[in-house]
């Protein structure tokens, strides 16, 4: 039987975010990516919500969370610190935390502004350029993928089959969506902590790379890994393995968020 999903929108950080929540245990908090919906994760909640207090939210500007008035665009940082004051509103810090692309370089940031929230970050194929050799020819590609807009882009991700057993509330938020594409693609993946900051990390962090995904988001990883001073853990699927894979997912959240609390990463 499924469990009751609590939904409610919160004040935090001057924006109104949009929050479900489920399950009992220790929290475990699903930052979206480019989807920038919390039913991103349902699949995945819905394996965990017995194991863990399961948080997912929609961003600021996408879905049921509005854009402010004054709204003219996002960074990175504005994010981790909305992500931050949500876990306040509503009392549930420390969280474990995972991200997948452009939400994993929204959990690196939380991780590093405000370690006191976080017990343990997973972080899913950030795309960052800076860990890419050649970024520009990674950005032409997507900028090819995504000339016809955000839904093509995701059935290619995807694919049909999966895309099409998504609610109609959740394909119909998807369509209505401009936010990524305007504000924060070829925006976020610039963003490029010092090396300093990346080697003092006060909390444990994976950084994991699925199977099946395109070259350059191991690279990326492989390259914050080193910088983290970790290892890079493999799992099987590809970059939307939370939709048609969420048990692998599932099971390496598990994996992690068991591991003694002073291990880094496990190999």
């Amino acid at each position: 039987m499924a469990k009751r999903v609590e939904t409610g929108t919160v004040e935090a950080n001057g924006t109104a975010l949009y929050y479900e929540l489920r399950g009992s245990g220790p929290t475990l908090f699903l930052i979206p990516g480019a989807e920038g919906d919390a039913e991103e994760y349902a699949r995945v909640a819905a394996l965990l919500q017995d194991e863990f207090e399961v948080l997912s939210y929609d961003r600021r500007g996408y879905s049921r969370s509005p854009r402010p008035a004054d709204f003219d665009g996002t960074t990175v940082e504005q994010q981790a610190d909305d992500a931050a004051a949500l876990l306040a509103a509503l009392d549930l810090a420390p969280v474990d935390v995972w991200g997948n692309s452009s939400g994993a370089i929204i959990g690196l940031s939380l991780t590093l502004r405000h370690p006191e929230v976080i017990r343990k970050a997973m972080l899913h194929e950030p795309p960052l350029f800076a860990g890419m050799g050649d970024y520009q020819q990674v950005l032409g590609f997507l900028k090819e993928a995504t000339a016809n807009g955000k839904v093509p882009f995701l059935r290619m991700l995807t694919g049909d089959v999966v895309y099409e057993g998504f609610s109609d509330g959740y394909r119909s938020r998807l369509a209505a969506d401009d936010t990524w594409i305007n504000f924060e693609f070829d925006v976020f993946e610039y963003y490029r902590p010092t090396d300093e900051e990346l080697a003092s990390a006060q909390r444990p962090i994976a950084v994991l790379y699925g199977a099946e995904s395109p070259p350059f988001f191991g690279e990326a990883a492989n390259w914050l890994a080193g910088r983290l001073g970790t290892t890079v853990l493999t799992i099987p699927g590809g970059h939307g393995a939370h939709y048609d894979l969420p048990e692998e997912v599932a099971k390496a959240i598990r994996d992690f968020t068991a591991a003694a609390a002073g291990v880094r990463t496990s190999s």
